[in-house]
């Protein structure tokens, strides 16, 4: 295969209100010609999640696609659009009473020829699979996920714990955020999950790549994703946002 040749990008995202709330906080957006894709988490009093989510989203795709002309690294486009999507997020808060507090998740991803940048803030998280195999990119920006990498608990332990919606960073709850940037090379087959927690707490890596192998196109895998985490109650809203690179002759 030559390696020069761009990927085309197939792409599906699905949110879910899941089966106890009755608001949906959670969101998805996208612009195929940027080439870059995001799932959010909201957080906030009333509707102040939603505005959150649906803020960050916007603003994100928005000073990515139209950064797209200077002369700045794709990685660098990718973390500023993501500080540029925490101020406003953060600025909105500051000037309505009702929004204040109010802050998301996100996890982004942007395509930059046969390269995979990530960006995520919060615990929604960004998978990558290839050859049946999945594996989580990012870190989760969370109380229990920081105690299980210092060795203060293990795995059993976090799941068991009532501390799991505490989260260490979030995009809008301060004037400045740090979002952690991870890059990777891409082949064609390579399938990548951008999902809230209300996946994950009911799927790890090696259930997400069932699902998918389990399943003929995206749009059935990102329903069979969402089923499962309903099927176990799913306590929070559930959205996954899936992309598949094919070759460009190849691309629905």
């Amino acid at each position: 295969m030559d390696s020069g040749t761009e990927l085309k990008i197939d792409v599906v995202g699905l949110t879910d209100v899941g089966c106890q709330r009755t608001n949906n906080e959670d969101g998805f957006g996208y612009d195929l010609e940027s080439k870059i894709f995001v799932v959010c988490d909201g957080m906030g009093g009333m509707a102040a999640g939603e505005v959150a989510s649906a803020t960050a989203i916007k603003e994100l795709v928005e000073h990515f696609a139209q950064s797209v002309a200077s002369d700045a690294t794709t990685e660098d486009r990718l973390y500023r659009a993501i500080l540029h999507a925490n101020t406003q997020v953060h600025q909105m808060a500051q000037s309505s009473e009702e929004l204040h507090g109010m802050g998301t998740t996100l996890v982004s991803a942007c395509i930059d020829g046969r390269r995979l940048l990530i960006g995520n803030v919060g615990d929604s998280r960004a998978y990558f699979m290839r050859g049946g195999v999945c594996a989580q990119i990012t870190h989760d920006h969370s109380f229990l996920a920081e105690q299980v990498r210092k060795g203060a608990m293990n795995l059993e332990e976090a799941k068991a714990s009532p501390l799991q919606s505490v989260i260490t960073r979030a995009v809008g709850t301060a004037e400045t955020v740090e979002p952690d940037i991870f890059t990777g090379d891409l082949e064609a087959g390579d399938i990548v999950l951008l999902t809230s927690d209300g996946l994950t707490r009911y799927a790890d890596a090696k259930a997400i790549a069932a699902l998918i192998l389990g399943c003929t196109n995206l749009a059935d895998a990102c329903q069979a994703l969402i089923d499962r985490a309903k099927q176990q109650g799913a306590v929070d809203n559930v959205t996954c946002l899936l992309l598949q690179l094919l070759p460009a002759d190849e691309a629905a």
